[in-house]
């Protein structure tokens, strides 16, 4: 991509900032704005004109945004909207509102993704494998369907990151199922699923494109030294605690060898997914490969992390697209999109 753009940075802060604030203190000081600092420094590195805005609990600013300074594409990096994760689809339904090309899935997408439940239905219908699963809404009975064979993990239906997600997910019996899902009904107020428990490798399936889709080199979540009794599972602490993946030898790192025939069966499998969700620009997979080679999809992802240093962009340098490269070509996936609808 030669032509230099217009860019509008956009994603979700904490607190309220005027348009214009530049973030200087967040970006230089706190690691929990890597991404948006790291996306910013690519951007900038690649000669664009990027201007910056953080969204609280208004939208305000960002009509007056557009209205008084249109940008060629807006890089879309809002995660939640007030301190909701699934208003994510909210905004981008306001962006296609607007008319501006913006990176990443669409609000259809993204509806369809944050439902647990609903995208591995989907999924199932069109013969993906998932694991076999029960949706438990608030106020409703909750009891063990004879199709679900325990262990049983329990998560929130509609959260993202692992939020919800311990060792105590995992219920190995009717009673654990009850206590579990009424943790998660009555101390996250969110309806709760639960999915039968896969043995197997954890790994991430990283893809990228609108009509031609590129698969990236698979990463995996080692669990090393923790204790074979416990579920292997990708915790909250497992994905974001240092101390504890210090702990217990946790580590995600590129693939190991895979059994022969694999790795062709998970290019079929996932390309077809990519397309029966939807799914455009970027996307990560988390799935199981069991003991005897059947892959199960657990997590479809829209708009993953585009941390440097999270899988999707580590994945993408392993296939010889630095960082800058990897934000340029999203910024091109999204003008494809725009000229498409």
């Amino acid at each position: 991509m030669r032509k230099k753009f217009k860019i509008l940075l956009l994603f979700d802060v904490p607190y309220l900032t005027p348009r214009g604030y530049e973030f200087k203190d967040e970006f230089f000081n706190d690691p929990d704005w890597d991404t948006e600092a790291y996306a910013y420094k690519a951007l900038k590195s690649s000669g664009h004109q990027v201007s910056l805005l953080g969204l609280y609990n208004d939208i305000t600013p960002l009509l007056e945004e557009v209205k008084e300074n249109r940008p060629d594409v807006i890089f879309n990096l809002v995660e939640v909207f007030a301190q909701k994760t699934q208003l994510d689809k909210n905004v981008v339904s306001l962006l296609e509102l607007i008319g501006i090309p913006f990176t990443g899935a669409s609000s259809g997408t993204l509806f369809i993704c944050n439902d647990k439940a609903l995208s591995k239905k989907i999924l199932s219908y069109h013969r993906i494998r998932v694991p076999r699963f029960y949706a438990f809404f608030r106020n409703h009975k909750i009891w063990l369907l004879k199709r679900l064979r325990l262990p049983l993990i329990v998560k929130p239906l509609c959260e993202e990151a692992s939020r919800g997600i311990s060792l105590a997910s995992v219920v190995d019996s009717e009673a654990g199922l009850i206590e579990r899902v009424k943790f998660i009904h009555e101390n996250m107020n969110m309806d709760a699923i639960a999915e039968e428990y896969i043995t197997g490798r954890e790994l991430y399936v990283s893809m990228m494109g609108n009509k031609r889709i590129k698969i990236l080199p698979l990463r995996e979540m080692k669990f090393g030294k923790f204790p074979d009794d416990e579920p292997q599972i990708a915790t909250y602490k497992a994905k974001w605690d240092n101390d504890y993946r210090e702990k217990w030898g946790i580590k995600n790192m590129f693939a190991g060898k895979l059994p022969q025939g694999l790795e062709k069966g998970i290019t079929d499998v996932f390309k077809r997914a990519y397309r029966v969700l939807n799914m455009g620009g970027y996307a990560r997979f988390d799935i199981r490969v069991t003991p005897d080679a059947r892959i199960y999809i657990l997590e479809a992802n829209a708009n993953p992390s585009l941390n440097r240093d999270d899988e999707f962009s580590e994945a993408a340098k392993k296939a010889g697209i630095p960082y800058p490269k990897l934000l340029e070509k999203i910024v091109s996936y999204a003008f494809q999109r725009h000229s498409s609808v």
